[in-house]
């Protein structure tokens, strides 16, 4: 199945842009301060994910003109769109049908970034263009299942709906990390282009989200749900809320 990029996600992101920008003009009417350290951290989410895709920390140092080098790294959960959430008939626990392995990419990332528009010290908005890439650790992680037989034995297996066809009889998801002894790694690269808007009340602080679009390639396909579609490049938007401080 083709991903699909919702409306509604990509207005949300559209949204944040045009806001962003329509405080850039009071930045500049307000003059504005240099700094050659940044530090942030945040979580995000995108049309590859659920609420919260993952965690990312960036360091960024000034090497020119509003210009800055950066190192960062992001660790996200990779869903497929197949993967539906289905209540349990035995117990009333919930697990996800068809779905095989947790995707989770490590990606480490060098960037360059461009301060279009500057801030004032309490006040405002700072817009920077980022462009960023590097590669991807893939770990795949085995999904779990709860799976009662007639007997009223239960096992934790990994989730094959070919070895336990019949849903009627799972009792929900396993333990979540029960099968990160058995995680594979797969190779990648990953680069994405994106705006920042950077607010903040004081002078070394900094706020704000990050919006752009992502492409991601995997060496191989990938299987996270059983019969469906499995991809190994994964282009996706996304959006992500930060804190940090600069000097």
């Amino acid at each position: 199945m083709r991903r699909k990029f919702t409306k509604n996600t990509l207005s949300f992101i559209l949204f944040c842009c045009l806001l962003g920008f329509s405080q850039v003009g009071l930045a500049q009417e307000q003059g504005a301060y240099d700094y050659t350290r940044e530090f942030i951290w945040g979580i995000s989410k995108n049309t590859n994910s659920g609420l919260i895709a993952g965690l990312a920390g960036k360091f960024s140092k000034l090497v020119g003109d509003n210009q800055f080098q950066s190192f960062g790294i992001e660790i996200v959960n990779v869903k497929h769109p197949k993967e539906l959430r289905r209540v349990s008939r035995v117990s009333g626990n919930t697990f996800l049908l068809g779905k095989t392995n947790y995707l989770f990419s490590v990606r480490p990332q060098y960037g360059r970034e461009w301060v279009l528009f500057k801030k004032a010290p309490q006040q405002g908005v700072q817009v920077n263009a980022i462009l960023a890439g590097g590669p991807t650790l893939g770990i795949v992680m085995p999904y779990y299942i709860q799976y009662a037989f007639n007997n009223n034995r239960v096992i934790t297996v990994p989730y094959d709906p070919e070895l336990y066809p019949e849903t009627s009889r799972i009792v929900g998801s396993g333990p979540f990390l029960r099968g990160i002894g058995e995680s594979q790694i797969r190779p990648g690269l990953n680069v994405k282009a994106s705006l920042a808007f950077e607010f903040g009340t004081f002078k070394n602080d900094v706020t704000g989200f990050e919006a752009g679009f992502q492409l991601e390639a995997f060496t191989e396909e990938i299987e996270l749900v059983a019969g469906a579609h499995n991809r190994q490049i994964f282009p996706s938007a996304f959006i992500m809320l930060f804190y940090g401080g600069r000097k």
